[in-house]
Order: structure tokens, then C-alpha cells, then sequence
């Protein structure tokens, strides 16, 4: 099956294009209390290394709204304020210089504080997510969402369409979000066929480093195979840097994205004649500063060890204290035991110092 992207509205986040068939961007949100700016800044920058193309921040209180302003000046992607409930917040994060706010409009309260959010975007050329989620659902679909969950999330979400296009205002972003894979894909099946604009994928509260990854992938991967989403969060109880890696993995299995190296390791079976697993961490960990798209094998056996080896860019087949190093399908040398990951590591260095020239 040939995979087509949904044609979708191109909307512009700061310097950041979504929809339109542009790339597919991975965005974070920052854990940190938003008013401690020092700490907050810190972590973008953390995950502006790791590639996040756009990042979001709470917004609960004034002071985290003014915070906004210093925080802009001192990062380099768009920032985008998560707000709820209070109106005015919105309308003080757009004066500090959100580049996009977040709102679900079913908890703002009266459509009328909704209206003068929607001016203050337009005025400032800001786009709004309209963010539907399960767990969060106006109160008027809540009897619908006991049969028919994914058409609840869809028909407030189409409901607020209307009301932001009465009002004239058209740079929306979409999400219809629930913890579970398969009320998600459905939800984003069924919106897709209904509008044309950007679609922000995500499973929300989907859990921890593990769980949140399996649910993340299994419900984001056949949704971005099916052409669906515009823009991806991958929400994990851990540290949003994680969230990051996670969703340019699931990119680069359906090869929509490749930033930095992709690690080919075998599972380890009783053939294995070393500590494959420790070493496969080490590795993975020293990997993280790269950004050039290097397929690394590491294996540790002599059955698809070799053959592995040789179909990445780099790869080390290892045995019984001692291995050997390949390069784009050629051996290279023999390497002792103590050697296989400085002797790894040095190749993988000229080999992202060609691939950036």
C-alpha cells in the first residue's frame, strides 16, 4: 500500500510550517513550573538538542503568562502557551509573544471570552489548537461519549470549527485526543474526512517511558501511515527529551523522517559471547549528540551479526572476545573486546563529520 498524505491547510507556527505537506514536526511540552524561567529555558534548550521542532508550555497563572516574554527571547523554536480556563490568560500569552496558544474552548466557560481570544489571534496573526480530549469533553457530548466516544471528540470538535469560522478566523490547528489507541484513531479517521486543517496527533495520558511509547507508536504509526497528522506529541510520564526520541523513532519507521542514527542491535540469544546489552545502552547513549541519519548494527553473534553488519553505515559483528568493524559493507579491522566501543564510536565520528560536509 502506497502511502498519501491528507492534503491539508499549511499553517506557520513562528518559522515552523505545518500542514500544506510539509515535514511532519515533533513537538514537547516542558514539565518545569512555567514561571521558573531558568529551569524552563534549560529544558527547551535540552530539547531543542534532541531536534523538538516546536515546544509547549503551561500557562495556569499570570505569572506564568508574563514569563512567556523572557523565555521567547532566550530560545530559538516557537513557543506555544497551553491555557484553561481563564480567557484572559490567553489573551495576555498572545501580548508576550506566543507564537501559537493551545485552548480547549468547552473549558474556557461563555463562547463570548472564546470571541476575544479569537481576536487578539487574529489581530496578532497567532494560530489556536482547538484541542478536543476525552477527558476533558464539554459537558453537552458527555452522554454521547458512553456509546460512541471517537463521535463525541469529533462533534465538539467540528462544533468549534463553526464557531471559530463565524468569527472569520481560519489558522486552526486540530486535536481530538483520548488515552485509549483505538477511540484516537478513530477519533482522527473521522475528523480527517471533515476538514482540511492541520491535524495535531497525540494519545494523551498515554502512560509511562514504556507504555506511553508501545500506545504512542501503535496509535500515531497507523495514523501517519494512513496519511493522517500534520504535527505529533508523544506524551510520556517521563522526561520530555524522551518524548522527542520516541516520536523521531516512530518517524523514521515509516521513513517520513530520519534525524539521527538509527540503531540495528539483535535481541541476544544463548549464541551471544558477550554482554551485548550493556554494551548496546552504552552505545545508544553516546549516539544521542549525532544528527546525521547513520544506520549503526550492533550484534553479537555470527549468524546475522555479519550480514547485518554490512547492510548499515556502520556496524560491528561481534564473538568471543573480539569483533570486527564494518563500513558501508566492507570490513574494516578486528577489534579486541576492550576496543568495540571506542573503535565503533571513532568510525561513526568520520563518518557524521562526511556526512555534514
Amino acid at each position: 500500500m502506497e502511502r498519501e498524505q491528507r492534503k491539508s491547510k499549511k499553517i506557520k507556527i513562528g518559522s515552523v510550517v505545518i500542514g500544506g505537506g510539509a515535514p511532519i514536526a515533533v513537538q514537547s511540552m516542558t514539565n518545569t513550573k512555567t514561571d521558573d524561567i531558568k529551569r524552563t529555558v534549560s529544558q527547551i534548550l535540552d530539547l531543542e538538542q534532541a531536534g523538538c521542532d516546536v515546544i509547549r508550555v503551561a500557562v495556569p497563572d499570570e505569572k506564568s503568562a508574563d514569563s512567556l516574554k523572557e523565555i521567547k527571547n532566550k530560545i530559538n523554536i516557537p513557543l506555544i502557551a497551553d491555557v484553561h480556563f481563564n480567557w484572559q490568560l490567553a489573551i495576555k500569552a498572545i501580548d508576550n509573544g506566543a507564537d501559537k496558544i493551545r485552548i480547549n474552548p468547552g473549558n474556557i466557560g461563555d463562547l463570548e471570552r472564546v470571541k476575544k481570544i479569537i481576536k487578539k489571534a487574529k489581530n496578532r496573526k497567532v494560530p489556536i489548537r482547538i484541542g478536543v480530549n476525552s477527558g476533558s469533553l464539554h459537558k453537552k457530548y458527555c452522554h454521547l461519549a458512553e456509546n460512541s466516544p471517537a463521535e463525541a471528540l469529533v462533534k465538539s470538535a467540528i462544533e468549534f470549527v463553526g464557531f471559530f469560522e463565524d468569527q472569520e478566523f481560519f489558522d486552526i490547528v486540530l486535536s481530538v485526543k483520548s488515552s485509549s489507541v483505538l477511540i484516537s484513531i478513530e477519533a482522527y479517521r473521522q475528523l480527517a474526512k471533515l476538514v482540511d486543517y492541520p491535524l495535531h496527533l497525540g494519545i494523551t495520558e498515554a502512560g509511562t517511558l514504556l507504555s506511553g511509547s508501545v500506545k504512542s507508536a501503535v496509535g500515531l504509526g497507523v495514523l501517519l501511515y494512513q496519511g493522517i497528522g500534520d504535527t505529533i506529541r508523544v506524551s510520556l510520564t517521563s522526561d520530555p527529551v524522551r518524548e522527542v526520541q520516541v516520536g523521531y523513532e516512530i518517524l523514521r519507521a515509516l521513513n517520513l523522517r530520519c534525524i539521527g542514527p538509527e540503531i540495528i542491535s539483535c535481541p541476544t540469544c544463548g549464541r551471544c559471547e558477550v554482554e551485548l546489552i550493556p554494551l548496546a545502552e552504552a552505545i545508544e547513549e553516546k549516539l544521542l549528540k549525532y544528527k546525521a541519519p547513520i544506520k549503526v548494527a550492533i550484534m553479537g553473534c555470527v549468524v546475522n551479526g555479519p550480514g547485518e553488519a554490512r547492510e548499515a553505515d556502520i556496524g560491528i559483528a561481534m564473538g568471543k572476545k573480539s569483533g570486527v568493524l564494518f563500513a558501508k559493507g566492507e570490513p574494516i579491522r578486528k577489534v579486541q573486546e576492550d576496543e568495540f566501543i571506542d573503535s565503533l564510536m571513532e568510525e561513526i565520528d568520520k563518518m557524521a563529520g562526511e556526512k555534514a560536509e
